[in-house]
């Protein structure tokens, strides 16, 4: 049999990762032996334990180690990290390490340093000459960069699970259903974004066109305008209907106030994008007096930056938008590694794509109409990403008032 030593250290009990631990190590052909465990008898006490891990295959191992890392498992022997360089562009060696969200470090030259800008799905990355660590995605990656193999002497640690019953992104963090208290998510959501605030943090919305659709955008606006906002991603739709409705005050043809069909109205966005392709950009709408008000408007007026990702269905565009998708997704990259929280509000494709840019300790929001697409952010591995299934034009009023409220 082979085997390897594994160590578990934090809340294991209370998180389910002993749990997890050993249901992986079994669905997966293997068998465990706990060597050592320690539980922690208070609140402020954490737990450890050694597990040996056999499997019928060095292959299988490895596979099973591999799964277990992402849970914080580490390798209980501690050894000098391993390095080999890559032979060409955007090719990585085999056996290379692939990249948690949670936060890692390696052991190397006889100490742990941090992987910085973490994310998941990416190669770690060694400049050997400033003895510093950093994930890279594969097609980042050139030849010669030094790259992790394997597990040996690196080390991830997940977020921490809050033993306080209190704690908003404690006791919301569970499966996703629509009948969780709401005003008490909202409130305790509220509650977060004003200590973040105070604190000097950043707060990034990934929005979808329904906000503007279900009339809600001037509560965006509004929260942009109060300095809530630090940067808005979102793609040519949620733009467009906004700069509709201050135009032509319907989104999609429908008046945003009274929810009547106007005449003609199914053209207004395309009209709305000529009036900024007209000014240049959305920046010079706002300058020459073209676009007077809105969730873009007040993202000008107040220098809060906004990445508008291009898709092929996209109408127009824009002319702000960056139809380049890897451009795209690079800035993105760049903002998830600035916030420390981020509200996913009904666009189920930008929610995904941010979720797997975010590292863990970004404090993650995703409301939506639709449970699947909280389910997916999970599926993919976002498992730091609370869900709220609710209507966004129930949400948006009730997070603004609860900001509101002294």
């Amino acid at each position: 049999m082979n085997k390897r030593i594994i160590e578990l250290s934090g809340h294991i009990i209370d998180s389910m990762t002993l749990t997890r631990t050993m249901a992986i190590i079994m669905e997966k052909g293997g068998e465990f032996d706990i060597l050592e465990i320690d539980v922690g008898r208070k609140k402020s006490d954490v737990s450890h334990a050694k597990i040996e891990v056999s499997a019928d295959s060095p292959k299988l191992l490895n596979a099973i180690l591999d799964e277990l890392s992402v849970l914080g498992a580490s390798i209980h022997e501690i050894k000098e990290v391993n390095l080999v360089a890559s032979t060409k562009d955007k090719v990585a060696p085999e056996g290379f390490y692939s990249s948690s969200n949670h936060a890692t470090h390696i052991f190397y030259n006889g100490n742990w340093i941090p992987v910085e800008d973490i994310e998941m799905d990416c190669l770690v990355v060694v400049d050997e000459a400033q003895n510093r660590a950093f994930v890279k995605p594969i097609a980042n990656v050139k030849a010669g960069d030094k790259i992790v193999v394997g597990l040996d002497g690196v080390r991830v640690t997940p977020p921490q699970r809050s033993r306080d019953e209190h704690q908003v992104f404690e006791f919301m963090n569970s499966d996703v259903s629509s009948e969780k208290p709401l005003m008490n998510l909202i409130n305790g959501i509220a509650q977060e974004m004003k200590e973040i605030k105070a604190k000097g943090g950043k707060i990034g919305i990934v929005g979808g066109p329904a906000i503007v659709h279900t009339g809600s955008g001037k509560y965006l606006a509004s929260l942009i305008r109060d300095g809530y906002i630090d940067v808005i991603m979102a793609g040519n739709a949620l733009a467009t209907h906004d700069i509709e409705s201050n135009l032509f005050g319907t989104s999609l043809g429908i008046e945003v106030e009274t929810g009547k069909i106007v005449a003609h109205g199914h053209t207004h966005h395309m009209r709305a994008i000529n009036r900024i392709n007209n000014s240049g950009s959305i920046r010079k709408a706002v300058e020459d007096g073209t676009l007077t008000g809105g969730i873009m408007y007040e993202c000008v007026k107040n220098e809060v930056p906004f990445v508008l990702a291009g898709s092929i269905r996209d109408d127009g565009p824009l002319p702000d938008v960056i139809t380049d998708v890897i451009q795209a997704q690079k800035l993105m990259r760049k903002y998830a590694q600035e916030v420390d929280m981020v509200l996913m509000i009904s666009t189920m494709l930008h929610s995904i794509a941010m979720g797997n840019l975010l590292p863990s300790r970004v404090k993650s929001i995703c409301v939506d109409i639709n449970p699947s697409t909280v389910t997916k952010l999970s599926d993919r591995g976002s498992a730091q990403v609370v869900g709220i299934v609710t209507d966004i034009g129930t949400f948006m009023p009730l997070l603004y008032n609860a900001l509101n409220e002294e």
